[in-house]
């Protein structure tokens, strides 16, 4: 396999690409928090967007999704925190047009390069006076500043902002591909999860992008859970302008592979940090899977791990129980030889041939207290592979969530 160079940015943000401005602020949907972000690509981008399964689908996701499907560009996303504009009705789909259109005039571009997100409180209508007055009154920038207010303003039970960047050399240039996500509960996606925005200044049609955006998002973010619950809001668009001045990207590109990595590695960088973000979590647990029948087998696997809840809540109290491993694995309806399974929890191997082994609790003990935990399966059935994320359980999730609209 021919290496590939891959940097990550040191200023990581999401006008890093050439071309992308952006900003955020607070207008009034919250009570003092930034509320609404914007984001603009000088020249129309081409698209692509996963979306929630969830049959239930707040406004913003109908309008995009119809909308980057219609256009097959956008030049422009508007998103906003602190209301999801969900189950709202035909009100909400008023709304929701209305931001796309009011974009729209403020950029003198068509409504149908607008896309619109949101996220927060379910079955309120959106506050729309003060919208309205933000996207008016929003001044975007280029500037690490700019980029660091746009992410603050898609957050809402999140700690931290999540942000990433990398650049690639593609035809002799330099291309950028970064990255922002908000997500921290009902974080279980069938697709992707959360809000996300990619963008790049590589040269690549809709239809390359749609389908590297798709199998990116089934090896990151459909490889995390926190808590099992589908949002209706899910939504991640990937934004490629072409500004790099590179030839138009395809798999049949000398310089594909380089392209595809890095995308895949501003996909899993947000991926991990959501996971890692998991409302009241303490701790990322990682899950890798070998030896299974398939990749996506393996996939499926790891991701019953750390989606356990006795597993996650072993993880929160540095219990190194591997039965709860083991039965997640079990369940998973997976193929697997129970005389065969490996299992190791950081560097110590706690269960081989189905069969426990001698292991140091001590070890387990102290090394279950670390931010990080990392389980290790080894199936012994086939050649696929696979990685998923989550996060322990805590008491913290269940005051977090039983307050959420007070």
């Amino acid at each position: 396999m021919t290496t590939v160079d891959v940097k990550q940015v040191v200023a990581k943000h999401i006008v890093s690409p050439k071309g992308f401005t952006a900003a955020g602020m607070h207008c009034g949907v919250k009570h003092k928090k930034k509320d609404l972000a914007l984001l603009f690509s000088e020249v129309p981008a081409s698209v692509a967007g996963v979306f929630t399964t969830n049959a239930i689908k707040a406004a913003p996701v109908v309008v995009t999704k119809e909308t980057i499907y219609d256009s097959r560009t956008l030049q422009a996303v508007v998103l906003n925190s602190g209301n999801a504009n969900a189950c709202t009705g035909k009100q909400g789909l008023a709304d929701a047009k209305q931001m796309q259109q009011l974009v729209a005039d403020k950029f003198m571009i068509p409504a149908n390069t607008v896309g619109v997100c949101s996220t927060g409180v379910i079955g309120q209508h959106l506050p729309m006076e003060p919208i309205i007055k933000g996207i008016q009154e929003i001044e975007l920038g280029d500037s690490v500043e700019h980029g660091v207010h746009f992410a603050e303003a898609l957050l809402t039970t999140d700690t931290v902002m999540k942000n990433t960047a990398y650049t690639v050399m593609i035809d002799n240039k330099e291309v950028t591909i970064a990255g922002t996500a908000k997500g921290s509960g009902m974080i279980e996606p069938n697709m992707a999860t959360m809000l996300g925005v990619i963008t790049t200044d590589a040269k690549i049609d809709s239809d390359t992008l749609q389908t590297l955006l798709a199998a990116a998002t089934n090896v990151t973010f459909n490889a995390i859970t926190v808590d099992g619950d589908t949002s209706t809001n899910d939504t991640v668009l990937a934004l490629a302008n072409g500004l790099a001045g590179n030839e138009s990207l395809t798999p049949e590109h000398a310089d594909w592979d380089a392209f595809k990595e890095a995308f895949r590695l501003v996909s899993q960088d947000l991926a991990k940090m959501i996971a890692k973000d998991g409302e009241g979590a303490t701790k990322l647990i990682e899950t890798t899977v070998i030896g299974a029948a398939t990749n996506e087998e393996a996939i499926k696997i790891a991701k019953t791990v750390v989606g356990s809840p006795l597993v996650k809540t072993a993880v929160f109290g540095n219990d190194a129980n591997w039965g709860r491993i083991l039965a997640a694995v079990g369940y998973s309806g997976c193929a697997i030889d129970p005389t065969n399974v490996f299992i190791k929890i950081g560097d110590e191997a706690v269960v081989d041939g189905g069969e426990p082994l001698d292991f140091s609790e001590a070890y387990l003990l102290e090394y279950l207290k670390q931010p990080e935990i990392k389980i290790v399966v080894d199936l012994h059935v086939g050649e696929g592979q696979g990685k998923a994320w989550g996060c322990d359980l805590t008491y913290d999730y269940v005051q977090i969530n039983a307050t959420y609209r007070s």
